[in-house]
């Protein structure tokens, strides 16, 4: 493995607070009960105020074929956040946009006795005129979706059909940020 491709597989380990505390290998990081490392998610909206949600590729070790937030992913070894979230909003999806901040939430979901997610994730919000071109390695289906469809489709859901952080960052958005997204029409213009 050349050093390029170990700084760009290590995720960053990090405590409680998010400090930083060493690096260790993507896979290393989802095995057995997972180690706490530095994620984001991006939520993603068109000019009508509806969210892209993506269907997750065959492929994927973790919560394949599952629904999820419009892009997640961790920044890399001497990455920043704001790099990270660029860099990855456009390899998933093909676009650019503005993201804001909007929280930060601590959780661990296990999918089988192998491998699991335990992250820090950082989630921010951002709208997007611009056409998605997915990477098909990584989605195998994507959907615009109205918040309040997405909230009655998340309270019929039996747990089977989302990913388990996304479940955990919608219940906060609605509930604490329900306003901004439904205003995100007019509070980032059209």
């Amino acid at each position: 493995m050349s050093d390029d491709t170990a700084d760009s597989d290590a995720l960053i380990l990090v405590d409680e607070a998010d400090r930083g505390v060493g690096h260790l290998s993507k896979v290393q990081c989802h095995e057995g009960s997972g180690i706490l490392h530095r994620a984001f998610s991006l939520l993603i909206f068109n000019a009508r105020g509806e969210l892209l949600l993506q269907q997750r590729s065959a492929s994927k070790r973790l919560w394949p074929l599952f629904w999820s937030n419009s892009c997640c992913s961790h920044p890399r070894r001497s990455e920043s956040m704001e790099k990270a979230i660029q860099r990855r909003l456009f390899e998933e999806l093909g676009v650019r946009c503005p993201l804001h901040y909007l929280f930060k939430f601590q959780y661990q979901a296990q999918f089988d006795e192998t491998g699991a997610e335990n992250e820090l994730c950082s989630v921010f919000i951002g709208r997007c005129t611009d056409s998605v071109k997915i990477n098909n390695e990584e989605i195998l289906a994507w959907r615009w979706v109205s918040p309040g469809a997405l909230q009655a489709e998340m309270a019929a859901d039996e747990g089977t059909g989302f990913t388990p952080w996304f479940k955990i960052e919608w219940a906060r958005v609605w509930r604490d940020h329900r306003a901004q997204v439904l205003g995100l029409q007019s509070e980032l213009g059209t």
